[in-house]
C-alpha cells in the first residue's frame, strides 16, 4: 500500500499534470469506488477546475474551490495521465477525466480497493476528524507533548498503534518497521512502557524517516510508480524491511521477521530488545 512519501511524490507529480485544468467529461466504470452519492459526483464535476493537488496523510485532495474531490488509493491504485486519443485499453483502467488541455487523467486499481468521494472543501477538517486522521509528521504538526500523552496511557504495542493513523498520519508498514529500527524500539514494545527519551526518539525518527522517503520518491517495492511513471529510490536505503536474515547494518546481527497484528514485521534482535516489566 502506497504509504505517505508515496502519495506526496504521486501529488507533485499530479500538479504537474493536472494544475488549472478543467474537468470537461468523465466516466466512471467501477462505481462502488466512489463514496459520494453517484449522480452528484459526476455532476459536480463537470467544468470543475483543478486548482491544485494537495494531501493529508494518504489522501489525495484535488481541490476545486468550494469543493475537494478526495481520492485514496489503497493498494494499488494509479493515477495515470494519456492523450485523450490515445487510452490503451486496460481493464483496470476504472476512472477517466477529460481535461481541457487534450489529456484524460486515468484512475487504474487492479484490486479496486481505492476510494473517491466529493467532500465540501469547508468540511475536510470534519472529514478527516471523523476518520481519526493524526497530525502530519512535521516538526510543527506533530507535537512532542501529545504524542507522550498519548503513548503513556496506552496498552496497544507501538507498531499496529503507529499503523493506526491516529497518533501520526501517513505510516504504513515499511516506514514503520524503519521507524522502529532507528529508534531502536521493538515493534511488540506496549506504548506506555516507552520513556520519555524513547518517544522523543521516536517521534525524530518519524520525521527523519518519512521526510527522506519523500526525498528518494518513496518506495518501489512491488508496483508502485508516481504519476509520471517513475519508481522511487528509497527501497535502496531500508535498513530493515524486507532484510530477512541480512545482517543489522548497526550491529551485524540477522534480521528477524515474525507477525504482528497480522502484519509482516522486520526488527533487529539485539538492537530493538523488548522490555521485561
Amino acid at each position: 500500500m502506497p504509504e505517505l512519501p508515496e502519495v506526496e511524490t504521486v501529488r507533485r507529480g499530479l500538479n504537474k499534470l493536472v494544475s488549472g485544468q478543467k474537468i470537461t467529461a468523465l466516466r466512471i466504470d467501477y462505481n462502488r469506488m466512489i463514496k459520494s452519492d453517484l449522480t452528484t459526483f459526476k455532476n459536480n464535476l463537470i467544468n470543475q477546475t483543478i486548482h491544485e493537488v494537495n494531501r493529508r496523510g494518504k489522501y489525495l485532495l484535488f481541490e476545486l474551490g468550494e469543493q475537494t474531490l478526495i481520492s485514496h488509493l489503497r493498494m494499488e491504485g494509479k493515477w495515470l495521465s494519456y492523450l485523450s486519443t490515445d487510452i490503451p485499453d486496460n481493464k483496470h483502467f476504472h476512472g477517466f477525466f477529460d481535461l481541457s488541455n487534450g489529456q484524460t487523467l486515468v484512475y487504474q486499481d487492479v484490486r479496486k480497493f481505492g476510494t473517491m468521494e466529493l467532500v465540501r472543501t469547508d468540511k475536510l477538517a470534519d472529514f478527516f476528524s471523523d476518520k481519526r486522521i493524526g497530525p502530519e509528521p512535521t516538526e510543527t504538526d506533530f507535537n512532542l507533548r501529545t504524542f507522550q500523552h498519548q503513548l503513556s496511557g496506552s496498552q496497544k504495542k507501538i507498531k499496529p498503534y503507529l499503523l493506526d493513523q491516529s497518533l501520526v498520519a501517513g505510516l504504513g508498514n515499511i516506514y514503520v518497521d524503519e521507524v522502529l529500527w532507528l529508534a531502536k524500539i521493538h515493534p511488540s514494545e506496549i506504548a506506555r512502557h516507552l520513556s520519555a527519551k524513547k518517544v522523543a526518539e521516536l517521534r525524530g525518527a518519524v520525521i527523519h524517516i518519512l521526510e527522506k522517503a519523500v526525498k528518494y520518491g518513496g518506495s518501489t517495492i512491488r508496483s508502485y510508480k508516481n504519476a509520471l511513471g517513475l519508481d522511487g529510490t528509497m527501497q535502496d536505503y531500508l535498513q530493515v524491511y524486507g532484510k530477512t536474515g541480512q545482517p543489522c547494518a548497526r550491529c551485524g546481527t540477522p534480521i528477524e521477521k515474525y507477525k504482528l497484528a497480522g502484519r509482516g514485521t522486520h526488527f533487529c534482535p539485539k538492537c530493538q530488545k523488548l522490555k521485561k516489566v
